[in-house]
């Protein structure tokens, strides 16, 4: 009684107009950290990250750990 399966597609306009589109998931199900390495690119780093993932210590993940980035600057 408590799971949820109904799905409910979002008005044709919206989708129209979205900013992600189904190519854009099969890309990240294809190569995942790829796919993030080419979303960081999009971002003005001050450092840019040598390395997309670092999962040398499991569960403990570091994503573009070695980058430095102002949040700030990227939001203005």
């Amino acid at each position: 009684m408590l799971k949820e399966e109904r799905r409910f597609a979002p008005p044709a306009d919206l989708a129209a107009h979205a900013n992600v589109t189904a190519e854009a998931y099969e890309r990240a199900e294809a190569d995942r950290l790829g796919f993030w390495a080419e979303q960081a690119r999009r971002l003005s780093w001050a450092k840019e990250p040598t390395e997309t993932l670092d999962w040398s210590n499991p569960p403990f993940a570091k994503w573009f750990q070695d980058g430095t980035l102002n949040v700030a600057y990227n939001c203005v």
